[in-house]
């Protein structure tokens, strides 16, 4: 499977109580689940910086991996950076 990483930033709007993040992300986990079955999540961070969020996803379908990106932009009130990944031992064996 490819391997994907989703970078976020959450929107200043798509909240007012930090509370209420933890309804929006299962939300977008739910939707995701849903909509992009061949989708498979494997970490998810909170960071400081330039984005709030990074997800490690894989998939064979790079639609799927589009369509779960939408779905955080449209459900997560965020903005998504997707970057392709290959692990870093197949990228020296490749060189």
């Amino acid at each position: 499977m490819a391997t994907y990483i989703i970078l976020s930033r959450i929107s200043p709007e798509a909240f007012s109580d930090p509370f209420e993040f933890k309804k929006i992300a299962e939300t977008v986990a739910s939707q995701i689940k849903k909509q992009c079955p061949d989708v498979v999540w494997k970490e998810s961070y909170s960071t400081t910086g330039r984005f709030d969020v990074v997800d490690i996803v894989e998939s064979e379908d790079p639609k799927q991996i589009m369509k779960a990106a939408m779905i955080i932009r449209a459900y997560g009130h965020s903005t998504t950076e997707t970057l392709a990944g290959i692990p870093w031992d197949d990228f020296l064996k490749m060189i």
